[in-house]
C-alpha cells in the first residue's frame, strides 16, 4: 500500500530481467515504467534485454488488465490498455 492505495506488483521482464510494473486497481491505473509506452514496448537493445520476453510480459500481464486502465508510462504520453491491446501482434511481427 502507498498512501492507502493497494498496489499489485507485476513482474514484467524484457526491458530488464527484474522489471516490474505497478497496478493500482482502485485507481484504474498502471505504472508501466519502461515496459510499455504509448505505441509499443520499451527498449530491448541492451545485452540484458529481450524483445520476445517483453512482448510476452505485455501480452500476458498488462494487456489482460481492464481496457479502461490508464497506463502511466516511463516516458512520453499516457495511454490505455484498450488503445494498445490491438497492436500486440503488429509489434511482435515488427520486432526490434
Amino acid at each position: 500500500m502507498v498512501a492507502g492505495i493497494g498496489l499489485r506488483v507485476l513482474h514484467t521482464p524484457g526491458h530488464a530481467p527484474g522489471a516490474v510494473c505497478l497496478y493500482a486497481p482502485e485507481l484504474g491505473a498502471l505504472f508501466s515504467g519502461d515496459t510499455l509506452f504509448a505505441g509499443g514496448p520499451g527498449a530491448t537493445g541492451r545485452s540484458y534485454s529481450d524483445f520476445g520476453t517483453i512482448i510476452g510480459s505485455i501480452g500476458d500481464r498488462l494487456l489482460t488488465l481492464p481496457g479502461e486502465t490508464v497506463v502511466h508510462t516511463g516516458h512520453g504520453e499516457t495511454t490505455t490498455v484498450e488503445s494498445e491491446a490491438p497492436h500486440l501482434e503488429e509489434w511482435a511481427a515488427r520486432g526490434w
